[in-house]
């Protein structure tokens, strides 16, 4: 997580903060280095203190930066990380904590601030106008972690992801850079369930592997001439649609 936010600092050194990020508009590029900063503090409070429910964000200490200063946010986004990386070292990943899904330990704030961190750096590099690359380890376990995530929901009774269900239906993730990077999603009656696969499907979608976990988050469309779509891409819509509560 540190590294990761160490990229994240060097894409929003020198950019400017006001910029609209395209892929959450809602947010300025300072806006989303401060929701990142934030959740890194929030989890590694939450392991620190080994709560035992949700913990409100008045009780973290700093969630906010000082200022406006450019410098002030840089610093405060490295310490942030630092704090939160050195709680979860002190803790180890066993440790019991709350959380809001079925794993409730420090391991899962650990993997989850990286793959939050990994997708909003996607979001940072757009709206700066630089390069993003991931590592395959990294991008593949981004998937791998939505999978779970959606699977969970649907488990819990979200109504979106309840509606990720139909007989027959699959839907085939295949990089074309790293092997046995393959995800085959199929969709029965009574809901949805996956593995790590190869497997023909009702719509496949190749590409390199950062291409795909991007389009997976929705920060890159399906129709890009990075990736190629093949099948009814109707579906592939259906899976984002019902799996954008995230």
């Amino acid at each position: 997580m540190v590294l990761l936010t160490e990229t994240l600092r060097s894409v929003i050194s020198g950019a400017d903060l006001d910029a609209n990020v395209p892929t959450c508009p809602e947010w300025t590029l300072r806006e989303l280095a401060v929701h990142v900063g934030g959740a890194h503090r929030w989890a590694g409070e939450i392991v620190r203190t080994r709560a035992t429910e949700e913990l409100p964000e008045e009780r973290v200490p700093a969630f906010t930066p000082d200022g406006e200063d450019p410098a002030v946010l840089d610093a405060w986004l490295a310490d942030g990380a630092a704090r939160t990386a050195g709680a979860l070292r002190e803790a180890g990943p066993g440790a019991e904590v709350w959380s809001w899904y079925r794993d409730r330990s420090a391991g899962f704030w650990g993997r989850r601030m990286a793959i939050e961190t990994v997708v909003h750096l996607a979001d940072a590099a757009l709206a700066a106008k630089v390069p993003y690359a991931m590592s395959p380890d990294l991008a593949a376990d981004t998937i791998d972690e939505w999978l779970e995530i959606v699977s969970f929901a649907q488990a819990e009774g979200d109504p979106e992801a309840a509606e990720l269900r139909g007989g027959g239906r699959s839907l085939h993730l295949h990089a074309t850079d790293v092997p046995d990077a393959e995800w085959l999603i199929e969709f029965g009656e009574d809901g949805f369930t996956w593995r790590r696969a190869h497997g023909r499907a009702t719509v496949a979608l190749r590409g390199p592997l950062t291409d795909l976990m991007l389009v997976f988050n929705r920060r890159l469309a399906p129709d890009s001439d990075r990736v190629e779509l093949l099948g009814d891409a109707g579906l592939l819509e259906f899976w984002l649609a019902r799996s954008s509560f995230g």
